[in-house]
């Protein structure tokens, strides 16, 4: 009788969740403290955007370089010196006192957070079978959600309580807690004692992969040149590109939105935020269940997965009527980005984990920081061509209401262009060959 596998591999995702949703709580307190920066250093809408731009493109430099670390560090150590950082960079903006040091601290923080995600999705292609590496995906993703959830009920009581400095401190601090945990639990599958032998050959179940040993030899290491010159690494990249920019649109400018249009301040933007986040957790889950229930009744793996993405794709096209069903009621227009936000994580559980379906795991780290870059580029191009010009100018001639609708019809849009084009680019599954 074959002996069952064990679950010490969850409790690995779940490490990868807490780090997600830190990485998360980071990176969006700012947008919650927004009318108090305002306030206190003079800022409009084009110093906010300046303020972002700075940790967009400080993100996509260090996603670039993050993932060649992750791959030569290991995920053990890449991760917690990434963590280690980012914790110190966020705790740091409550000493910034203009919005040039505001500018320094958050392209620190971009620096430094950009090594999360290579290093969770290497985590998951060591640590999970092919078939339930959306799941894990999923499932650690929902954290960047949990993350939105806790910030928007907890940042604006936490400044009204003690001063928006505070928030920082205390959310930045959060990350040694996990800092701890990381460096208890954590070790690659071969070298775990914890883990037993039939999980281990559970894990190690993928017959296609020749080299799932390598993360214990001294492979030669790709160069991002040779990784360039693969179709894989160019869809994967370009359907980061087109979509990457909407979540960010989400993180940044939802609070604007609520004020803007419904006069929503302080705390009062807090639940339907939340409730946004809320939803979008549910599709971050589920988005790594369909394609693990369709590869267990039979289908090949990307044909799952890329069907999977297309129905998600299609799940963001309401979005382009948020502004006219807002105009009835408010909460139709937060339930509309709900699901859109949900479609996204779906999709994002999705095209991560296309990365450890065609490439070897030596590769995966830095893959993925290429694929991130060019996701961190195309936000950084949409803040600055599209957020902060149009933004300024229909808030200037009072008609903010049209920048907003012109956002969600490319919101809507995106998804659809970008599964078009990798579709074409790799029509067929092929893992590449080193």
């Amino acid at each position: 009788m074959n002996e069952k596998p064990g679950n010490y591999r969850w409790v690995i995702c779940s490490l990868i969740f807490f780090a997600t949703t830190v990485n998360y709580l980071d990176r969006a307190v700012i947008s919650l403290l927004k009318p108090y920066l305002t306030k206190d250093f003079h800022w409009n809408d084009g110093d906010y955007a300046n303020v972002e731009i700075a940790f967009k493109v400080a993100y996509s430099v260090g996603l670039l370089f993050a993932g060649r670390l992750i791959d030569r560090l290991g995920t053990k150590m890449g991760y917690f010196f990434s963590t280690f950082l980012w914790s110190v960079s966020a705790v740091l903006h409550a000493l910034a006192s203009n919005t040039f040091g505001f500018a320094v601290v958050r392209s620190a923080l971009g620096l430094s957070e950009a090594g999360n995600f290579p290093s969770a999705i290497k985590a998951v292609a060591e640590w999970f079978p092919k078939k339930e590496r959306a799941f894990a995906t999923g499932i650690f993703n929902s954290g960047a959600n949990i993350g939105a959830i806790i910030a928007p009920l907890t940042v604006p009581a936490i400044a009204i309580a003690w001063g928006w400095k505070w928030a920082f401190v205390i959310t930045g601090a959060i990350g040694f807690i996990w800092l701890v945990l990381w460096l208890i639990f954590y070790e690659i599958p071969a070298r775990q004692k914890r883990l037993g032998k039939a999980e281990l050959a559970y894990i190690n179940s993928d017959m296609d992969e020749p080299d799932r040993a390598d993360i214990l030899t001294d492979a030669p290491k790709v160069s991002w040149g040779k990784l360039l010159s693969y179709r894989q690494t160019w869809a994967f990249s370009i359907g980061k590109f087109l979509t990457d920019p909407i979540w960010w649109f989400y993180l940044f400018w939802l609070p604007d939105f609520l004020e803007s249009q419904y006069g929503l301040k302080g705390t009062a933007i807090s639940l339907p935020v939340a409730l946004v986040y809320t939803i979008s957790t549910f599709g971050s889950i589920y988005g790594g269940y369909l394609p693990k229930s369709l590869i267990e009744k039979g289908w090949p793996v990307f044909k799952a997965r890329k069907t999977s993405m297309l129905i998600y794709a299609f799940a963001v096209v309401p979005i382009v009527f948020a502004q006219i069903l807002g105009s009835v009621n408010m909460w139709l227009a937060v339930i509309i980005i709900g699901l859109a936000a949900s479609a996204h994580q779906a999709w994002s559980a999705n095209i991560f984990t296309t990365v450890s379906d065609m490439f070897p795991k030596r590769t995966i780290g830095s893959v993925t920081g290429i694929g991130g870059m060019f996701g961190s580029v195309g936000s950084v191009l949409l803040s600055l061509f599209v957020q902060k010009n149009m933004f300024v100018h229909y808030r200037a001639i009072h008609h903010i209401e049209i920048a907003y609708y012109i956002m969600f019809f490319v919101c809507g849009s995106a998804y659809l262009l970008a599964w078009c084009i990798m579709h074409l680019m790799v029509p067929r599954m092929k893992q590449i060959e080193l």
